[in-house]
């Protein structure tokens, strides 16, 4: 049982020097304010597509 301390010590501390390390990251900076409208057309246009590839697929499922 002592044997394995001295293995898993090491390992242990370094898995907790690397999670540390996450903490010493890149900040987040405030967002630019959005110029224009947000949305174009496009977000409804590919919600439209999705909607009829999901009705597709399932009438495909329920015909075969």
């Amino acid at each position: 049982m002592n044997s394995m301390r001295l293995y898993a010590l090491p390992i242990i501390g370094f898995m907790f020097l690397a999670l540390l390390e996450f903490g010493f990251g890149q900040g987040m900076a405030p967002s630019p304010e959005p110029e224009g409208p947000s949305n174009d057309g496009k977000t409804i246009d590919q919600g439209i597509a999705y909607i009829l590839l999901m009705l597709a697929l399932a009438i495909t499922y329920l015909f075969h």
